[in-house]
């Protein structure tokens, strides 16, 4: 796949479009621009923008890398809230997201939201949350939109797939949320009926694999419970949820069918005073009703250890383990038909080794280094042979944040 003379240069053209918008924004920023100091205090209107650089020694990712330097990863956001009243608040944030294939020149709502507080002390709060809600997955995935809130340029794939963003980040629904702080340290928990959102181009590829129709979300539940000690020293959590979605056939009522995702997350971090420690852990059971063949059902596993340091106030390192396996009952995919794939598309070993520098407060620079066996986590659209088995990822992003 090679870019066309005139998709070249729109890539070039946006991409120094981002890298001037970074520059001015890092020189306003040094000037201590600041938007709310003109809004009211109820008001606050945040922003970030970020454009990566990845280059692969085999396979693509986020554009054609291999052997080449993609740009064709970038985002661009605008978030605002407002406190209409002293317990009600609304949030909206509107994103134009680029990630090769998998996620194409688009703007899109990725959430707006009403929270209402029903019960709030100094110890114990109690909400309720409607709209299009943040879904909270193990520890980063509510804040996973915006890159410097990232660890690394690209969170754990076995857990944190970037080519179905759409799909894990937000849903359409309703949360009750609650808080409870004491001496011991602070509890929360989370529970959601939602209704998932199925318009990710990589997720319609792998579940439809040609067939003409239509995916929707159907009535799905998520929830999570979490500690955090007092010294905030401990971070534990537990996550699960069932997410179904339908499909309806234009060709004929016999192709119905069904999918059904219920992940299974396990999250520990250990904070210290220039390192901490995190790990998760997810069993995963799939099941596929639908179509001409018989259902399909498997049980796959994830897990990742990573930790980092902060070598300066402004310098901070990562290494992370990162492994992705689709079916426990056949981890090495020697079952796994060839028309659908190599063996090795069925699991995803990743050594990761990345650095993060504060060229400003608002201004970031990070890069970082894979080494991966395996393509369980790869695209398909990007890559529809899947030749390599082992290759070398690296990515460069510069992100800026008001």
């Amino acid at each position: 796949m090679h870019h066309s003379p005139i998709h070249f240069k729109h890539d070039l053209f946006f991409t120094c479009s981002c890298i001037a918008a970074l520059a001015f924004s890092a020189t306003t920023s040094a000037q201590n621009l600041n938007i709310n100091k003109w809004l009211p205090d109820s008001v606050q209107v945040h922003g970030f923008l970020s454009q990566g650089f990845i280059n692969t020694s085999d396979n693509n990712f986020f554009g054609h890398s291999e052997g080449s330097l993609s740009t064709d990863f970038r985002e661009l956001g605008v978030n605002g809230s407002w406190s209409a009243l002293p317990d009600l608040q609304l949030a909206l944030q509107v994103v134009w997201r680029d990630a090769g294939q998998t996620d194409e020149d688009g703007f899109r709502i990725d959430y707006g939201l009403a929270n209402y507080n029903l019960l709030s002390t100094e110890s114990s709060l109690l909400a309720i949350r409607a709209g299009r809600v943040p879904t909270p997955l193990g520890f980063y995935n509510e804040t996973r939109d915006v890159a410097a809130t990232r660890p690394s340029i690209f969170l754990p794939q076995s857990i944190y797939f970037d080519r179905n963003r759409n799909l894990a980040l937000s849903a359409d629904g309703g949360y009750l949320y609650g808080e409870h702080r004491t001496e011991f340290g602070d509890f929360s928990f989370n529970f959601g009926l939602i209704t998932p959102r199925t318009d990710d181009p990589e997720f319609m590829n792998t579940i439809l694999r040609g067939e003409a129709g239509t995916l929707e979300g159907n009535t799905s539940w998520v929830a999570r419970l979490s500690y955090e000690a007092p010294d905030k020293g401990v971070r534990l959590a537990v996550t699960y949820a069932e997410f179904l979605s339908d499909f309806h056939s234009s060709r004929s009522l016999s192709n119905e069918g069904s999918f059904h995702f219920s992940p299974l997350i396990l999250s520990a971090q250990y904070n210290a005073e220039k390192w901490s420690l995190t790990a998760e852990y997810a069993l995963r059971r799939t099941r596929l009703d639908y179509f001409h063949s018989s259902d399909i059902g498997f049980t796959g596993q994830s897990y990742y250890i990573q930790g980092t340091y902060r070598f300066t106030d402004k310098l901070e390192g990562l290494v992370r383990y990162d492994e992705l396996i689709w079916d426990l009952d056949d981890q090495y995919g020697y079952r796994y038909p060839a028309r659908l794939g190599p063996s090795f598309s069925r699991y995803a070993r990743d050594w990761t080794f990345g650095l993060r520098y504060e060229i400003l407060p608002s201004l970031l620079a990070s890069a970082e280094y894979h080494h991966i066996n395996g393509t369980g986590w790869l695209p398909h659209l990007e890559n529809p042979q899947q030749e390599a088995q082992r290759w070398d990822m690296f990515a460069f992003m510069l992100s800026y944040n008001f």
